[in-house]
């Protein structure tokens, strides 16, 4: 098992429960996958160094987790098609 950490970045206008639910979705599709969640780290707001789809902010989430290989290719896969996730990023520690 390999260590991940996976940023994502949630559009401002999301409500709340959208973003928690959001983010649950990940983590179930870790869970489910065999993987293991070891943090997940809320930013909250923050402004973005250039407009990205003519929006100026957005909401940070940083996930950390243990994994098979392959699963960091279908979370990005399932986020990019995702309206609820602005942009995404895994990297393995």
């Amino acid at each position: 098992m390999n260590k991940y950490e996976l940023l994502t970045i949630l559009p401002a206008s999301l409500t709340d429960e959208a973003k928690e639910a959001t983010i649950d979705k990940y983590v179930k599709i870790i869970e489910a996958n065999d993987g293991k969640m070891t943090v997940v780290n809320k930013w909250g707001m923050k402004k973005f160094a250039y407009p990205i789809n003519y929006k100026n902010e957005g909401y940070y989430v940083l996930l950390e987790f243990e994994a098979p290989a392959k699963l960091p290719q279908t979370i990005e896969a399932a986020m990019r098609i995702d309206e609820s996730v602005v942009r995404c990023l895994c990297l393995k520690k």
